[in-house]
């Protein structure tokens, strides 16, 4: 799948900008760090802007290509899954990235998964201080 090898090129190349083509408005990423999904291009967008930042070391090892049920509507749709490993304040996490796209192939479902327990914990407090940094979210605390 195209859009697959041109995010994988974007996002090693750490290129925010270009990602904004490859994403459906109304795109959801499903985090491991929050049980609801982070909604639309420009919540989506703010928080590929945090995890860039956030992962040091980051690639992709691997790829796999298919069909799945969406989460969103449940309709099969063109899939790819890509392997990463990354390091985030010394942490090492290895990663799945399970991209859906449209009939346009943009991408309109995102799902992250990690491991270890505790690589996914150190994972979600740098990237809620990251979200509540950019202004994205509002502190934990509401101040």
């Amino acid at each position: 799948m195209e859009t697959a090898e041109r995010f994988r090129t974007v996002v090693e190349k750490r290129d925010l900008a270009a990602l904004e083509d490859l994403f459906t408005e109304g795109i959801r990423l499903y985090s491991p760090v929050k049980f609801t999904p982070f909604e639309g291009k420009p919540m989506v967008l703010g928080l590929f802007g945090v995890l860039l930042r956030t992962f040091e070391d980051f690639r992709y090892i691997g790829h796999f290509e298919g069909a799945a049920e969406t989460s969103t509507d449940g309709e099969e749709a063109p899939s790819a899954i890509l392997l990463f490993r990354a390091t985030v304040h010394g942490k090492e996490i290895h990663g799945i990235d399970l991209l859906q796209f449209d009939k346009t192939g943009r991408i309109k479902e995102f799902t992250v998964m990690v491991r270890p327990q505790s690589a996914v914990h150190t994972l979600g407090e740098a990237v809620l201080a990251g979200l509540v940094a950019d202004g994205l979210i509002p502190p934990p605390d509401g101040r």
